[in-house]
């Protein structure tokens, strides 16, 4: 077996949350832990337990980490996001055994919106579709980094 610097060999995937006030988006690696693919977003308002879908989705696809996205500011400061953020990280931690993790997420939400724009998309008619794709580009910089070791 590979150090955990290697890609995802047991094919075991990770789930990453971009966390927002409305919706949460999800994505999933693919087994091999090189690929994040957009999933669906969760719907906050009408969720429930945002926490229990996503302990729900862990089991359903044996995800063996989760990646939560930080809203850090691009001067590096924590603001209310971040701390709001963090509650739910605590949260979720408290109902899994599941390893979370943060990963900065500076501007994912910009890049998820140009990405769709450029495919076709009207970002502006979808914001699930923009968190379940920004949710994408903070797994990627994450099994990205593991794969290089720089994270």
């Amino acid at each position: 077996m590979g150090s955990p610097m290697d890609s995802n060999v047991s094919g075991e995937r990770i789930l990453a949350l971009d966390v927002g006030e409305r919706r949460i988006g999800v994505a999933l690696s693919d087994p091999t832990g090189l690929l994040a693919t957009p999933l669906k977003a969760i719907d906050r308002t009408r969720s429930p337990s945002a926490v229990s879908e996503i302990v729900r989705l862990v089991d359903e696809h044996g995800a063996c980490e989760i990646v939560v996205g930080l809203p850090t500011s691009l001067s590096g400061r924590a603001g209310t996001q971040v701390r709001r953020v963090k509650m739910f990280v605590d949260a979720l931690a408290d109902q899994t055994s599941v390893p979370v993790v943060l990963q900065d997420e500076r501007y994912t939400s910009v890049q998820a919106e140009r990405l769709l724009r450029e495919a076709g998309r009207q970002p502006s008619r979808d914001k699930g579709r923009v968190d379940s794709a920004a949710a994408a580009l903070i797994l990627q910089s994450h099994l990205d980094s593991r794969r290089t070791g720089s994270g």
